[in-house]
């Protein structure tokens, strides 16, 4: 026949949408063309899917040949769409049967001797042909593991073109080479992080349980070795598992990032990019296609900004509307990508630009300027949106090792706390404190009786809050009371939240 089609993926951010890949063969000046909105990378495809034919002893006619892919308004990018134009094309004179391919995703980027190479977001691509009701798919064999993870939807690791066509019935010759590989998942390094290393910062890690139970934002300030990067490289080790849906979101992300997925991991992500990193960096982009920044990365987990006065303004406030949203949406000339962004933002900076304001044997140099500069950029709505401000000073001395809070104690302590947050929280569409509008606590089902928000309410007259910091301070209120097994928070709750904030007293 001289039209055949099937299907291959477009990623745009994290989500995949099918496109139909058709292929027509006419009695025309030989000639490969690729239409549909490609980018440079795709467009180079011809020469890529030419050779790998040849080299694979199944060349193209000699006639023209037309890839159209479809929809033709969407933009394309990325060398994904080789195997897929490659198998189109030469179903279009070889006995390939059109039943088969149109119940097939063909995914992967073919080397010019045919072999086939894996690509970047394999996971999120293979999730949206099980979405459009595609039965099979096909990817590079060191992608398979990965592709596996996704079920509803058979599977099936092929080295080369060759490989390929032989299972649909054609026979062509396999590249003497050895197969692609690519690098294992590292795996996550927070298993081997315990919140018992942390000694003499009790109040600190009380904290840090806080934070971890309600998915509240925090910032540490204290001196170099006090032990915030400690703190905060051990909050992922006490949060709770990942559930089916948000390991298979954070595993897409960092499949969309290049990293190689082999099992889905249950650990929340953690990600702390050097305070020099761009807006960019952090946000996500890319000129001609989207990729995750680390925000989006360390979705379903922590994002830790150590010494995060050093950042750039622009950068920090870059953060303020994921931060609410729980979403990044990249706007770019060629395309608009939607990341997830539902991350537990932990901020650790030191008192002054030296640190050592406020130690008792080191001398702080730095004038009240630079200092009120330094501080300064941590603006004000950004520190509206943390709910719980750590002033830590260093262990003056060795405690005894007796009664310390381990990472799987902790984690109990978490789980049943989310339980009864999510449990009182069952008819409404929020599962965490942290998610929980401000209307709702204030005026909705979840309002507190005028004595029990009286301290609140006197620091709101004062102006030490905004109101947007009140309804943190509920949050935080509720959080306590879900540790302690409470129905409801009670005023000496109210005033550990209100402490908690930014050490306001009631």
């Amino acid at each position: 026949m001289s039209l055949a089609r099937t299907w291959a993926i477009s990623l745009v951010g994290i989500e995949g949408v099918a496109v139909e890949v058709e292929a027509d063969l006419s009695d025309q000046l030989p000639d490969f063309r690729i239409i549909g909105l490609a980018d440079r990378a795709l467009g180079e495809s011809s020469q890529r899917v030419r050779n790998a034919c040849a080299n694979s002893d199944v060349p193209l006619p000699s006639r023209r040949l037309t890839v159209n892919l479809s929809p033709a308004s969407l933009p394309k990018h990325g060398s994904g769409f080789d195997l897929a134009i490659a198998v189109a094309a030469l179903a279009t004179q070889l006995p390939i049967s059109p039943d088969a391919l149109l119940r097939t995703a063909h995914i992967g980027e073919l080397g010019l001797d045919g072999r086939l190479r894996p690509v970047p977001g394999i996971l999120p691509a293979v999730m949206a042909a099980a979405r459009a009701g595609l039965e099979t798919v096909v990817v590079p064999r060191a992608s398979e593991d990965e592709a596996s993870l996704v079920p509803g939807i058979a599977v099936v690791g092929a080295t080369s073109l060759g490989d390929v066509l032989s299972r649909h019935g054609i026979d062509a010759r396999l590249p003497e080479a050895e197969p692609v590989e690519t690098s294992t998942d590292p795996g996550s390094l927070e298993d081997t992080l315990d919140l018992s290393d942390v000694v003499g910062q009790d109040d600190a890690v009380s904290a840090l349980l806080v934070a971890a139970a309600g998915g509240h934002h925090v910032l540490m300030t204290g001196p170099p070795g006090a032990g915030k990067t400690m703190l905060a490289r051990r909050l992922p080790g006490i949060l709770p598992p990942l559930d089916d849906e948000s390991a298979l979101a954070a595993a897409s992300v960092r499949s969309l990032s290049g990293h190689a997925v082999t099992h889905l991991s249950r650990v929340p992500p953690f990600e702390a990019p050097h305070h020099s990193a761009s807006a960019a960096a952090l946000v996500g982009g890319g000129t001609r296609a989207p990729r995750p920044g680390a925000i989006v990365r360390a979705s379903e987990g922590v994002l830790f900004l150590d010494e995060a006065a050093e950042f750039a303004t622009t950068v920090l406030d870059a953060l303020r509307q994921p931060l609410e949203s729980g979403q990044i949406t990249v706007h770019r000339a060629g395309y608009t990508a939607s990341f997830p962004a539902r991350f537990q933002l932990v901020l650790a900076t030191n008192p002054c630009p030296c640190g050592n304001r406020g130690l008792r044997d080191a001398v702080c140099e730095c004038p009240s300027q630079a200092i009120r500069r330094y501080q300064n950029r941590l603006s004000g709505p950004l520190l509206d949106r943390v709910d719980i401000e750590l002033t830590l000073l260093r262990v003056g001395r060795v405690p005894e090792a007796r009664g310390v809070l381990d990472s799987d104690r902790a984690r109990a302590l978490v789980v049943e706390a989310r339980d009864r947050a999510a449990r009182r929280l069952s008819n409404t569409p929020w599962r965490r404190n942290a998610d929980v509008p401000g209307t709702w606590l204030r005026s909705g089902a979840g309002a507190l009786p005028p004595g029990v928000r009286a301290p609140l309410d006197g620091a709101l007259a004062r102006g030490s809050l905004t109101l947007r910091g009140y309804d943190r301070v509920l949050r935080v209120a509720w959080t306590l009371a879900d540790l302690e097994g409470e129905q409801m928070p009670t005023p000496e709750h109210i005033g550990r939240a209100l402490f908690l904030k930014r050490g306001i007293t009631s």
